[in-house]
């Protein structure tokens, strides 16, 4: 008989940053500071990390890369120990870190783990990484990033490993299309689309109120930059939204209000896949062909994926 797998490897407290590959290093990192609002703490030669308004040390790193994609996300644990217990449970799984447990390089320091899922994406989930003093919350920029979506070919399997070794909850389907998982109140921290090939959606950045949103929003337009689609209020989720492409082609979204949900409270439904329900206000529209294409992004091996991989991918 085969022991029963362990249950999840942590208790995940919040999705605390990405990073992202961009041959536009220089535009993106303009971007990313001059327009969009975040803020860089620390940069190296082909490396930028950049704040919100929150704690966080940093919620975005750029790397400069010859191809466009997902470096890593992160997500929160509480404790170091918790990430050493997490690195056991993988190994009771048959899955080998590709890094750790142990202190972390890099800016913002930490303890962590780093390992693979299924179809190549990089997942880190760290402890004790530095604070930063928060900005406050009184002009319209990100606290921090609130969400990712990604591509998968294979939703069900993606799910069930988010599920069952990262203790994600699922909180609404949108048909058989899309899959919202939590790791704490917020809606969703990871969502899922169904697609013909694994890649990055977007990445969403957490306004703090409506308010907050819509002067976003103006800012991006005084820079010359309307949304791709947007604003709008999401059926799943409850949040606000609009879209935008930076300047390696990748979709970033700023958003408010997402629903809070209430463990054993709350019954995951499944939403029709239709305009009323996509846009609550009826204000967006549908996405344009360009979004959509955009949001389609192209085939990401992962970062650890043999050059040859990554070379049929170029």
């Amino acid at each position: 008989m085969h022991p029963t797998p362990p249950g999840p490897i942590a208790r995940l407290r919040a999705l605390r940053s990405v990073e992202l590959y961009t041959p536009a290093f220089t535009e993106s990192a303009g971007f990313y500071e001059d327009v969009w609002g975040l803020e860089t703490v620390e940069s190296d030669t082909g490396t930028r990390w950049l704040r919100g308004t929150g704690e966080e040390h940093h919620v975005l790193q750029l790397t400069a890369h010859e191809r466009v994609g997902l470096g890593r996300i992160s997500f929160a644990v509480a404790t170091p120990a918790e990430v050493d217990e997490a690195a056991r449970r993988l190994e009771a799984r048959g899955l080998v870190p590709a890094f750790g447990p142990g202190p972390l390089g890099g800016a913002g320091g930490g303890y962590g783990l780093r390992f693979t899922d299924p179809e190549g994406r990089l997942i880190e989930i760290s402890a004790h990484v530095e604070a930063v003093v928060p900005r406050g919350r009184e002009s319209a920029v990100p606290v921090g990033v609130t969400h990712a979506v990604f591509n998968t070919t294979d939703i069900d399997a993606a799910v069930a490993f988010y599920r069952e070794v990262l203790g994600l909850r699922v909180s609404d389907w949108s048909e058989h299309q899309m899959a919202f998982l939590r790791c704490n109140a917020d809606h969703h921290s990871i969502a899922f689309n169904q697609a013909e090939w694994t890649s990055l959606n977007h990445v969403a950045y957490e306004m703090s109120s409506v308010d907050h949103f819509m002067r976003g929003l103006g800012r991006l337009r005084h820079h010359g930059i309307a949304p791709q689609w947007g604003p709008g209020r999401h059926g799943p989720g409850d949040n606000t939204f609009s879209y935008f492409t930076d300047p390696s082609g990748l979709v970033c979204e700023y958003t408010s209000e997402v629903a809070q949900i209430v463990e054993d409270a709350w019954i995951a439904r499944v939403w029709r896949r239709v305009p009323d329900l996509s846009d609550l206000w009826g204000t967006a529209g549908p996405p344009s062909k360009e979004i959509r294409c955009h949001m389609a992004g192209v085939p990401d091996p992962g970062p650890l994926a043999p050059v040859d991989a990554q070379e049929a991918t170029a």
